[in-house]
């Protein structure tokens, strides 16, 4: 028994036909196929095929047949696929994680300092908050992350970018009258704080409220961007947010800048110090390119 008459008796089922299976799939004459057949069920001593009103069909003997038939390609495929794999080395990994939407800004011009190592290396890309990035880093799954300067795991840090806060209210708050909106403005308003897992962030909020003297009423403490915005607009709150989020902003919020001693957030890349694999050090040596791009991009 060889393997193309399990192919072509697999063939055969699943067009119902031996005419379609020899013109459209085998590439072969239907005479040829229908001899085939017969030297199957010749090898396996009973009969695997009927004709009916339906075209041809398997024999209760040819439908336990057809799965251990299945079964056999596909390992003959996993064989051929994973001769091929170790025929061939392995490419280097490299993991690329961004604090989530970040890399709307990030992505493209960091991809296109890696064009000349593509082919050489597989590039993996995620998204999540920047604590969840920092272990990532420390496990070794990540590595090199565009995140916040997060303390206690062991990493180090290039700062990139240096954001303003600014103020995101419901698109039809009376803030939205302002050109910029003062801290004293802030006062008793319903307020969405930052949660744990954005500690950097909510740290640099609440240091500038401290310092304007200003208390807010905190009706809520999220750590998602998008569910921000949404209990911005469905509880008529603000919050102070990095203003990188403008792009992300749904019609129902908007943002103005804040006026005074605005307070600013930083954008690091963080990566392990015990990672040494070349291409992290070549992304490394490359950032303050990436810098200059993003820079004249936006100006």
């Amino acid at each position: 028994m060889e393997l193309r008459h399990l192919r072509y008796f697999v063939s055969v089922v699943e067009t119902g036909s031996l005419t379609e299976a020899a013109e459209k799939r085998l590439h072969t004459s239907q005479p040829s196929l229908s001899r085939q057949i017969r030297d199957l069920e010749d090898q396996v001593g009973v009969a695997l095929l009927r004709r009916s009103a339906r075209g041809v069909e398997p024999t209760e003997a040819g439908k336990a047949f057809l799965d251990h038939a299945r079964l056999a390609m596909a390992q003959v495929d996993a064989a051929v696929e994973a001769a091929r794999r170790a025929a061939q080395p392995a490419k280097p990994r490299f993991a690329l994680g961004f604090l989530t939407g970040q890399e709307m800004t990030w992505l493209t011009d960091a991809m296109h300092l890696l064009r000349e190592e593509l082919p050489t290396i597989e590039v993996t890309v995620s998204s999540d908050y920047s604590t969840e990035l920092a272990t990532a880093l420390a496990h070794g799954k990540l590595d090199v992350a565009f995140m916040r300067a997060e303390r206690g795991y062991g990493l180090e840090y290039k700062v990139v970018s240096e954001e303003p806060l600014v103020v995101l209210m419901p698109s039809d708050h009376p803030l939205t009258a302002r050109e910029a909106v003062h801290p004293d403005e802030l006062r008793g308003a319903p307020f969405i704080a930052m949660a744990d897992k954005a500690k950097v962030l909510r740290q640099v909020i609440d240091a500038y409220l401290a310092r304007s003297g200003v208390d807010v009423e905190v009706v809520q403490s999220v750590d998602n961007p998008a569910m921000v915005m949404s209990l911005i607009a469905s509880m008529r709150a603000i919050t102070l947010i990095p203003a990188y989020v403008r792009d992300l902003m749904p019609w129902s919020v908007v943002s103005r800048p804040l006026a005074g001693d605005v307070p600013t957030i930083e954008l690091v890349v963080g990566y392990s110090p015990g990672n040494t694999a070349p291409i992290v050090k070549l992304f490394l040596s490359r950032i303050d390119e990436l810098m200059s791009r993003i820079l004249k991009r936006s100006v």
